[in-house]
């Protein structure tokens, strides 16, 4: 077995050197103290315990044309999240913030996704949290992905997840411990269709790997699952935000949350899949069957429409870096 020394391990790293690095930006990490833009320096300590243990919380946004979208709902929620795990950051909200846009600025790019990670942080490999005397930080800047419409304008097939639903304590809390979500994305990927969702033990519709899901019912009713038991999508939350205008319109008649049924995914107008890389997916079939007429609905259309025009022109929710 070769023995890679330090003056080894720069050229080693350099051999790993291949094609998926030209989509890694920067990465700020606070146990190096700064930020590396080459993309084989972008690592994390092994001893970390968001590493085996999957202890940490993350978010992730995504940025167009130099302005990072809705940036506060996810800097917030990764703060609800860490509080969660009773993770804290010495420097606080203020200055994750402001090493995240510093980070942005360095690697440069006007579109662009971020993630936040905020670990436990390096100290042992046992499982005890108290064993990682300060957290860590990284920051990683990476290519955005397409939006599903640009990429499928027919529509997405969905299926039934058979993977158990987390318990809400960590359903509603965004983890690096994404194990179920791993198996969820497998599943769509072995079975041929482009999400699968969840239904608790009630039958009530949950969420997918790294979507939010909802219906517009019959009525005209667009609802998504109640929180309890799903995450607080930042970009759902927005939808519903937009959707408003849709019902002074009298294209939807309400928006809010509700227990959706399997019965009710199978007689919906429209089934929608939101989230911040995807933006609004409308779903042409579910479990082999057609949804409503089988093409993206009205609702999902207009959808997705307003909401691409509020990333890319909605002042109040673009920080400019």
């Amino acid at each position: 077995m070769k023995i890679i020394k330090a003056a080894d391990y720069l050229e080693t790293l350099e051999r790993m050197r291949n094609e998926r690095h030209q989509k890694y930006y920067a990465m700020y990490s606070s146990v190096l103290g700064g930020v590396v833009t080459d993309p084989v320096l972008m690592q994390v300590p092994i001893d970390d315990h968001l590493v085996h243990r999957g202890d940490g919380v993350f978010d992730t946004f995504k940025c167009v044309a130099h302005g990072a979208y809705n940036l506060e709902p996810h800097l917030l929620r990764l703060q609800r999240s860490a509080a969660a795990i009773a993770l804290i950051w010495p420097g606080g909200l203020d200055e994750i913030r402001t090493l995240t846009l510093e980070t942005l600025r360095v690697a440069g790019r006007s579109d662009c996704s971020a993630r936040v990670i905020l670990a436990r942080g390096p100290g042992s490999f046992g499982v005890s949290p108290y064993e990682s005397p300060t957290p860590a930080l990284y920051i990683v800047v990476y290519a955005s992905g397409i939006p599903f419409m640009e990429r499928r304008p027919e529509g997405a097939d969905v299926r039934r997840s058979c993977v158990p639903v987390k318990p809400a304590r960590f359903a509603t809390v965004k983890n690096c411990n994404y194990l179920p979500n791993v198996m969820m994305k497998k599943e769509a990927v072995d079975w041929g269709v482009d999400f699968v969702v969840g239904f608790d033990q009630e039958g009530f519709m949950t969420e997918g790997a790294t979507e939010n899901f909802g219906v517009v019912t019959r009525s005209g009713a667009l609802l998504f699952p109640r929180m309890k038991k799903v995450l607080d999508g930042t970009t759902m939350q927005r939808v519903m935000e937009l959707a408003a205008q849709l019902v002074e319109e009298r294209i939807l008649r309400s928006v809010g949350f509700g227990d959706v049924t399997l019965a009710d995914v199978r007689s919906a107008c429209e089934l929608l899949v939101v989230g911040t890389t995807l933006n609004v997916v409308c779903v042409r079939s579910f479990d082999g069957a057609p949804v409503g007429d089988g093409r993206p609905g009205p609702a999902g259309l207009r959808l997705n429409a307003m909401l691409s025009d509020d990333i890319r022109n909605n002042s109040a929710l673009r920080t400019e870096y």
